[in-house]
């Protein structure tokens, strides 16, 4: 769809059809979509030629800004920033996201500052922006300040706005902030609630959630796919296994059993209940499998000590054009490492290295580091602590 979208673009400009702001401020968010940076930079090139009031156009402007981030274009999207005569809310906000998108956290999080200083006030759309920044900065007093701001300019109550407080609550560790933010909604929807689950799992808090999850089928909210996945996770954690078994008939219910995370979550959850049966009748039920179910079929068995069966499944995996990913090597070298199986491990990170060009981590190295040791393999150790020296380097 949003090819074609392009497609009837470059038609309208091959038969002459004048574009004007409205067509163009419609056509950038797809051409960002489709990470088009070259057809972007023609529409930029031909919005500077057609209007000389281009600079002034913030609609426009903004939507350039938006591309241009997607696209991992920053020094372009900066160039258009701050070459714009009216700076507003809306390109403030876009180059605020594109910040964060790009992993320019702490640079995103300061522009709300800057754009306070040009006497320009977040709006509720800048807000639920720069929370889930704060959330994964850890930075609460920023996020108390925030909060404060939606406050005294009634954004709140907004379901999108609460909903990333609980979040960025949680994840500072402050529970109780989570709690009471959640229970001040007036608009609970299944999104608030798996916001509340997760608060309490990243707090350590797992029978909690498990209530949480439950009260909010006493409310008669159906979960979501997300907040099953959740409740499987805990369901292996906690070895509570009759509740992880009502989740999987749940997802049979709703017919989501085609779905590849919910699918490793159920064999994962047999895994650690150790249920290794059901969780390889599950497997070998998908019929569309993926690095991700095979990835939760290998753990399975690590969980249960299986672990020459694992490494078994780890090699048809490969021979049946499966790509395994970091999770899937991470899992194989733990494996390897409570097996103390030194010489598959090493084949293994080398696979992983040369073949499919990932990666290597730290934790990678001395795992491999310390099966070579144990068994007397010294020599061979020095390699990947050399090569532990040099990762920052790469």
């Amino acid at each position: 769809m949003r090819r074609e979208a392009l497609i009837v673009w470059r038609r309208m400009v091959s038969e002459g059809i004048e574009m004007n702001s409205v067509i163009v401020t419609s056509v950038l968010p797809v051409i960002g979509e489709v990470l088009d940076r070259k057809l972007g930079r023609e529409i930029h090139g031909y919005m500077v030629r057609r209007y000389p009031e281009f600079k002034k156009m913030m609609f426009v402007l903004s939507g350039l800004i938006d591309m241009y981030c997607k696209c991992g274009d920053m020094v372009s999207a900066r160039h258009v920033f701050y070459g714009s005569t009216g700076r507003n809310v809306v390109s403030w906000t876009a180059l605020i996201s594109g910040y964060a998108s790009n992993g320019r956290l702490e640079q995103a999080l300061r522009s709300i500052v800057w754009m306070q200083h040009e006497r320009i006030q977040p709006d509720v759309v800048t807000v639920a922006t720069v929370l889930p920044i704060c959330t994964q900065l850890k930075a609460l007093k920023q996020g108390k300040e925030i909060h404060a701001y939606a406050l005294k300019n009634w954004f709140i109550p907004n379901s999108s706005v609460e909903t990333s407080l609980v979040n960025m609550y949680a994840e500072c560790g402050k529970l109780d902030c989570s709690c009471r933010v959640f229970d001040g909604m007036r608009n609970k929807n299944v999104i608030a609630w798996t916001a509340l689950i997760d608060s309490y799992i990243k707090n350590d808090h797992l029978i909690d959630a498990l209530d949480v999850f439950r009260s909010m089928r006493l409310v008669h909210h159906n979960p979501d796919a997300v907040a099953l996945g959740r409740v499987l996770s805990i369901s292996g954690n906690l070895k509570a296994l009759r509740t992880g078994k009502e989740i999987h008939a749940q997802v049979y219910k709703m017919k989501l059993e085609s779905t590849p995370f919910l699918v490793g979550e159920i064999v994962k959850m047999y895994g650690k209940n150790g249920d290794t049966e059901n969780a390889r009748k599950v497997f070998d039920g998908v019929h569309s499998k993926g690095s991700l179910t095979c990835t939760a079929i290998i753990e399975a068995y690590g969980y249960n000590g299986r672990y020459r069966e694992a490494i078994d499944l780890f090699d048809w995996m490969q021979s049946q054009g499966y790509v395994p990913n970091h999770f899937t090597f991470d899992a194989i070298l733990g494996i390897c490492e409570r097996a103390g199986f030194a010489k598959e491990a090493v084949e293994v990170f080398d696979s992983m290295v040369k073949k499919y060009k990932l990666k290597a981590t730290e934790g990678h190295c001395d795992s491999i580091i310390g099966l070579l040791t144990r068994t007397g393999r010294v020599m061979e150790a020095q390699r990947f602590i050399y090569l532990k020296s040099t990762l920052g380097q790469i």
